[in-house]
Order: C-alpha cells, then sequence, then structure tokens
C-alpha cells in the first residue's frame, strides 16, 4: 500500500476533545511502532497531507514536529519527509493479550502469590464486615482541619524526610505506648511505616533467611502470613486453644524456628488472649533459642471487660521481642500509618530497610497524626469508639440470645472489633455465607482463617467470624434477624 493511502486511512476524530495534531501524531507513531510504515518510507508533501486528511498545515506541521522531535521522523527542506532508518524493522505485529515476556522468577511467584489468599472488602459497608473499625465515629472534620492547616503553612518537613518517621509522631506514640501497653521504648526505637502489612515484610525480610521455620497461629489472619510465604520462609503452623497459641507444641514440632509471629493481646479470628502462664514460657523459649517474637497488637485499645492488657514487650528481657501496631483499626484503614518498637540494636538496619522500599511514609499525615495526638483528640476518639463498640457488642450478644441461642455458640468477646461464633448444628459454611449474602449480610467462614500450610493438628470447628465495630447497633438487629432465617433454612 502506498503512504499515501496509509495516511489517508488514518482515523481521526473531529468531535474528540483531543487536538487533531496529538490525534495525527499518536495514529502516525502506533503505525510505525505496527511495522505499516517502515524505515526510510517517504511521506507525502505536507500540502498533499492537508487535502487527504481535510486538516490545516499547522496541524501536520505540528504533528511532524513532535514526531521528528521523538527520532520516527527525519528529513529536510527540498529533500522530503522520512519514517526514520535507524528505527528497527517491525516483522509482525504483536499478538493482542500478549503473555509475560518470560516466567516470574521464584522470588517473584511467591511475592505475587503471597496474598493470593487475602479477601478484600468489597461493596458497600453491611453487617457483619469483619475486621472494620465503625468509620461514622471517627471526627474527619477535626482531621481536615488538621491537615488543612499544615497544606497552608508548608514547611522543610515537606522534603525528603526521615525514613524512621516524624519525630514528633515517634514521641508520642512512644509516650502513649508506655501508658497504655506497658511498651518499653524511647522514640529512637520507634519507625513509622505504611501500615502494620509493610512492618511485617521489612521484619521478614531482614530477619530470615529463606527456609528459616516460623511459628504461625492457625487459625489466624491470612495477611500476616503473606510476608513469610513471599521470604521463602517455612511456615510452621501452630494450634491456638483457650489460652492462646500452643507453646509446647510448637517447641516440640518445630524446635529449629527462627521467629514466632504472636497476637498474645486479642487472637484473630478465635478472640483468646494468651495466658500469662504461656507468655512467659514463649519468652524462655525465644531467649534460649536466640529467636524473634514478633508481637502483632492490632486492636489492643478495645477491651470491655476491664483495662487493656499490657504487652508481651513489656515482659522481654532478652531483647527478643519486636512490637507491631497499626492506627488502621483505631482511626481509619485508609490512613496506611503502622509503626514498629524494635529492640535498639535492630533500629538501625530496620530503618535502612525502610529506606529502601518507599523511602518514608506521606509526610502530612503523619504531622496530622502528631496533632490529632498531641491535641487531645486520640485519647477522646478511643474512649467514644470504646464505648460505641460496646454497645455494638452488647446488641450482637443479646440478638444471638434472643434469636440464635440454639444455633450459634459465642467464642470469647471480651475485647476486639468481631465476635467468633461456632455452629451448634451441622452447616456447610460456604453454603451459609452464600445464602447470606443474596439476602445482603456478609459473613467470613472460621475455615478462612485456616493457613494454606495448616497441619491436622490446627483444625478449628464450623462457623463464622462477625464483625460489630463498624455496624450501629439496628443494622445488627436486622443482620441477626436474616442470619437466623438463614441458618433455619439450611437445616
Amino acid at each position: 500500500m502506498h503512504t499515501s493511502d496509509i495516511i489517508k486511512a488514518l482515523p481521526l476524530d473531529r468531535g474528540a476533545p483531543l487536538p487533531m495534531f496529538r490525534q495525527l501524531y499518536s495514529q502516525v507513531k502506533e503505525a510505525i511502532l505496527r511495522g505499516t510504515l517502515g524505515p526510510g518510507m517517504q511521506l507525502p508533501p505536507t500540502r498533499e497531507l492537508c487535502r487527504l486528511l481535510g486538516v490545516s498545515r499547522q496541524t501536520v506541521l505540528n504533528a511532524w514536529d513532535q514526531l521528528m522531535a521523538e527520532g520516527y521522523l527525519s528529513g529536510s527542506v527540498g529533500r522530503g519527509t522520512f519514517i526514520s532508518a535507524h528505527l528497527p524493522a517491525v516483522r509482525e505485529a504483536a499478538p493482542a493479550g500478549l503473555g509475560l515476556l518470560r516466567p516470574l522468577s521464584a522470588r517473584g511467584e511467591a511475592y505475587a502469590g503471597a496474598m493470593a489468599y487475602v479477601r478484600y472488602h468489597e461493596g458497600k459497608l453491611r453487617a457483619f464486615r469483619a475486621s472494620m473499625p465503625g468509620i461514622d465515629l471517627f471526627p474527619f472534620d477535626i482531621w481536615s482541619r488538621l491537615e488543612s492547616r499544615r497544606w497552608r503553612h508548608p514547611d522543610y518537613h515537606l522534603g525528603y524526610s526521615d525514613p524512621a518517621g516524624y519525630q514528633p509522631l515517634r514521641e508520642l506514640l512512644c509516650v502513649y505506648l508506655r501508658a497504655s501497653r506497658g511498651v518499653n521504648c524511647t522514640p529512637d526505637q520507634v519507625v513509622i511505616t505504611s501500615g502494620s502489612q509493610q512492618a511485617l515484610f521489612l521484619l521478614s525480610q531482614l530477619l530470615l533467611a529463606p527456609g528459616d521455620g516460623v511459628w504461625v497461629e492457625s487459625p489466624g489472619y491470612q495477611g500476616a502470613s503473606a510476608p513469610l510465604f513471599a521470604a521463602s520462609a517455612r511456615v510452621c503452623t501452630v494450634p491456638v486453644g483457650p489460652e492462646g497459641m500452643d507453646v509446647a507444641y510448637a517447641a516440640e514440632h518445630y524446635p529449629n524456628a527462627k521467629m514466632v509471629l504472636a497476637t498474645p493481646s486479642h487472637q484473630l479470628p478465635l478472640g483468646v488472649t494468651m495466658s500469662l502462664q504461656r507468655r512467659l514460657e514463649l519468652l524462655r523459649w525465644a531467649a534460649a533459642n536466640k529467636a524473634w517474637i514478633i508481637e502483632d497488637d492490632y486492636d489492643s485499645e478495645y477491651r470491655y471487660t476491664g483495662p487493656p492488657l499490657a504487652s508481651l514487650q513489656s515482659l522481654d528481657r532478652a531483647g527478643c521481642v519486636v512490637y507491631v501496631g497499626t492506627l488502621s483499626k483505631v482511626l481509619f484503614p485508609g490512613l496506611r500509618l503502622g509503626y514498629i518498637v524494635a529492640p535498639p540494636a535492630l533500629v538501625e538496619p530496620l530503618v535502612r530497610a525502610r529506606a529502601v522500599v518507599d523511602r518514608h511514609s506521606p509526610i502530612v499525615p503523619q504531622m496530622a497524626m502528631a496533632d490529632f495526638m498531641a491535641a487531645g483528640h486520640f485519647g477522646r476518639h478511643i474512649k467514644r469508639t470504646r464505648d460505641a463498640y460496646a454497645e455494638r457488642r452488647e446488641a450482637l450478644l443479646s440478638a444471638i440470645a434472643t434469636e440464635l441461642d440454639d444455633e450459634l455458640a459465642c467464642g470469647p468477646s471480651d475485647a476486639g472489633l468481631d465476635l467468633c461464633v461456632h455452629f451448634r448444628r451441622r452447616h456447610d459454611e460456604a453454603q451459609v455465607v452464600k445464602a447470606a449474602l443474596a439476602r445482603g449480610i456478609e459473613l467470613r467462614p472460621l475455615s478462612y482463617y485456616a493457613n494454606r500450610a495448616a497441619t491436622p493438628a490446627c483444625a478449628v470447628a464450623p462457623g463464622l467470624l462477625l464483625g460489630f465495630a463498624a455496624i450501629p447497633p439496628a443494622e445488627i438487629r436486622h443482620g441477626v434477624g436474616v442470619l437466623a432465617s438463614v441458618l433455619r433454612a439450611a437445616r
């Protein structure tokens, strides 16, 4: 086909918002990259192109100038315009739906597949969305004013910042953690992360070699195990009983493990708290075996039958506990602010590794968070949400007792944002979840929390995890009524 015919056939849309010269530039560029216009081919004179395309000469000149600047065209006055002879010839067009150029590396496969078992919240909020704080209770007006003030008065902090995080926030977190959780730390031990997920990823990459064993609770939070799989660690699943992680079982079956990932204050999904005896047993084992303990303290602020329990880190005398916390469950998940409290000797390598991932977390949210804490809003918000969640929890427990006592047995309910319930009768979790979703309520089966590496010793009785923190009492009562009809229909 002659170049004039190729150019004449280019699809230009006069009604599109994109200027005509940009359309012409894009179409000629694509024709060159596809090989329709090959290296060395001469293009018609610009006046002829204007006639063929029905556009102004300036449109053609502007498109040609851009193509020449990028090296697609070459030419001079009196000689003509040519497709650049230096471009490699295209032998055939790339097929649609082209796959990967080559397979992912083994490390890439581990990374890409690590979160495959983690579900994300979809659609509008509804009963009984699990592990979700009450967004309706957050003082967004106050937060908006604090962030706006920082944007109105920018300072040197808006340049590149300390990978460890905004210093005033680290100082305030240190004060808060010492007072509320008994954490022994200085501000220099606090490293701000983009949520606790990044904290777990950094620690897995920094402290584990491929094949190193890690004790992991099963059932447990799937997202916590993902960084371990990404690091090619050997995930060693440990059953969970009424007193928490079975330390004796783990020590017998996995004596050479290098790390423990634990949730001593409130285990997800079973809701149990690790007993003092098991905490001390775990610390003794870790100290004797020089193993790290990662204490994931994700929602310890919410205890309804007394003050929050002291952290495992507060009992550590060997420097083996790394404390990981998040603000997602206290404020809102979209904030993406978490933190690590590391033993002093681990801080410097952790900060250097933190800088590799994304240099530092966004600074303005850190500054707004520090202002939020310094002005007392943080403490007031925790108290307000604790009271509201206690009311919502009571609404759920009361409704279950009234309508579902013959169907569901409740697990521990003195802490957290969710309630674990087990079926009293024989039910298929998947069928119950599907039927409930069709009726407008969201359920999370306990089988979801079984680790993909779990052994038979970690089996858990069928049941559900019901989130209550984000759901107003009236919706909770309605949701329990729907669940009651679903379970009775499934008998």
